[in-house]
C-alpha cells in the first residue's frame, strides 16, 4: 500500500453568526481584524485547510488544519515540503512518517506555526486512512476508548450584555448543559460581573473564564482569587503565552486550575510547562498538534498527574472527529470543548453530521475517522 496522491483545498466559510459575536466594528468585508483587548487576528468566515491522502488501492484519509488566518500558507506548507515526501510511502507507518516530516524543517525553528498546522493536517489524514486499512477507528487504533460518550462542555456566549449572556446560558442548561466556558479579558470587574451573571442561572453550572491572554500577573491574580471565592471551573489563557514562570507563579497562588494549550504545538512545549507546575490542565487542539503528538502530550500530562481537556474553536468536521477520537482515548479527559457556532458551519462541509450535542458526543465506531467530506461542497466553496 503506497500513498499516490495528496490534495489540499483552502475554504472560507461564511458562518450564521459570526464566531464570538459581531466583530467590533460591525462590518462584514473579507479583511482580518481585532477584537481590543485581546490580541489575535479573526475573520469573519470560517477558514481552514483540508487535505486527502489517496492511496494506490483508491482508499482515501482526510485531515484538517485549524488555519483560521491565512490558511493559503498551511496549504503551500502541504503542497511544496510535505507531499513530495508522502508519495510512494506506506500511510499504515503513521509514526515513521510523523517522525520524518516532523524532520524535514526542525534544524531550521519550523516544529510550531504553520509548519506545525501543516504537519496535523497531514498526520490526521494518515491515521484516518490506516483506520480505514485496518478496518477499525483511529481510537481503536490509539489503544482503545475509555469512554462510550465524550462529555462537553459550552464554549462561549456571543452575547453583548450579561443579561443576555444569562439568557443564553439559560436556555443551554435547558437542554441539560452543566458546563459552559466565558470568553472574556474584558477586565477583572467586568468579568466577575460576567461570571456572577451567569453562574446565577443554575446552582449545579460550572463556570470556566477564557481570558484570551489579556491580564498582567497583578490582575490575574485578582481575577484568580476572586474566581476562588465563586468556585469556578477553570481559568484559561490568563497571561501572554510565553510567560510560563508567571503562569507557575499564579498556578500556585490559585485553587481554581490554570488552563493553557492552544498555542502550543507538541510534547516539547507541553513538557516545558508540566515540569514547571505552570499548567492543571492541558488544552491541545488536535488541528494543530496532529492525533500523533496530541497522544504524546496526553501521555506526559499523565505522568504529572494533569488531566487533558483538548482544545476546539473554528476547525470544521475532520478536526471535529480527529478531537473526539483523542479525547476517547486519554484516561484522565474531564471534557471536550463544543462551540456552538462551530458546530452549526461544521457539518456543512460532511454528507453525515456528527452525531452530539451540547452535552455529550457519541462515540465515533466507524473504521478510521467515521466521517466523509461532501467533495462537491468543497467544490462549492473553495
Amino acid at each position: 500500500m503506497k500513498i499516490e496522491r495528496v490534495q489540499t483545498w483552502v475554504l472560507k466559510l461564511r458562518p450564521p453568526e459570526v464566531y464570538l459575536g459581531q466583530r467590533p466594528d460591525s462590518g462584514a468585508d473579507d479583511g482580518y481584524y481585532q477584537r481590543p483587548p485581546w490580541r489575535s487576528l479573526y475573520s469573519d468566515r470560517f477558514e481552514t485547510m483540508l487535505v486527502r491522502i489517496t492511496a494506490d488501492d483508491g482508499r482515501y484519509g482526510w485531515g484538517e488544519a485549524l488555519a483560521p488566518v491565512g490558511p493559503e500558507i498551511v496549504r503551500a506548507v502541504v503542497d511544496r515540503l510535505l507531499a513530495p515526501v508522502l508519495i510512494g510511502a506506506d500511510p499504515r507507518r503513521v509514526r515513521p512518517l510523523w517522525s520524518q516530516l516532523t524532520g524535514l524543517m526542525r534544524e531550521r525553528g519550523h516544529l510550531v506555526g504553520h509548519q506545525a498546522d501543516a504537519l496535523a493536517a497531514v498526520d490526521t489524514a494518515l491515521w484516518d486512512l490506516a483506520g480505514k486499512a485496518h478496518g477499525a477507528p483511529v481510537h481503536a487504533l490509539l489503544g482503545g476508548a475509555f469512554r462510550a460518550e465524550i462529555p462537553t462542555y459550552v464554549s462561549g456566549l456571543p452575547r453583548s450584555t450579561d443579561a443576555d449572556r444569562a439568557a443564553l446560558a439559560a436556555e443551554w442548561v435547558a437542554k441539560g448543559v452543566r458546563a459552559i466556558k466565558l470568553h472574556l479579558g474584558q477586565g477583572v470587574d467586568a468579568d466577575l460581573a460576567t461570571v456572577d451573571a451567569v453562574a446565577a442561572v443554575h446552582p449545579g453550572l460550572r463556570v470556566a473564564v477564557d481570558a484570551h491572554w489579556a491580564y498582567d500577573l497583578a490582575d490575574a491574580l485578582r481575577l484568580g482569587r476572586a474566581l476562588d471565592e465563586r468556585r469556578a471551573w477553570f481559568l484559561e489563557a490568563p497571561l501572554v503565552p510565553e510567560d510560563v514562570e508567571a503562569h507557575r507563579e499564579l498556578a500556585a497562588a490559585l485553587t481554581t486550575p490554570i488552563a493553557v494549550g492552544e498555542a502550543l504545538r507538541n510534547r516539547y512545549e507541553f513538557r516545558t510547562w508540566l515540569a514547571a507546575r505552570a499548567v492543571d490542565l492541558c488544552q491541545p487542539d488536535v488541528a494543530r498538534t496532529g492525533i500523533t503528538e496530541a497522544m504524546a502530550i496526553a501521555e506526559l500530562a499523565g505522568a504529572h498527574h494533569i488531566p487533558v481537556a483538548p482544545h476546539h474553536s473554528v476547525g470544521l468536521g475532520v478536526s471535529v472527529a480527529a478531537g473526539l477520537h483523542v479525547a476517547a482515548a486519554i484516561e484522565a479527559m474531564p471534557a471536550f470543548e463544543y462551540q456552538p457556532t462551530t458546530m452549526a458551519v461544521a457539518d456543512r462541509i460532511l454528507t453525515d453530521p456528527l452525531v452530539g450535542g451540547p452535552v455529550a458526543f457519541g462515540l465515533p465506531d466507524s473504521p478510521g475517522l467515521g466521517v466523509e467530506v461532501d467533495l462537491a461542497s468543497l467544490m462549492e466553496d473553495s
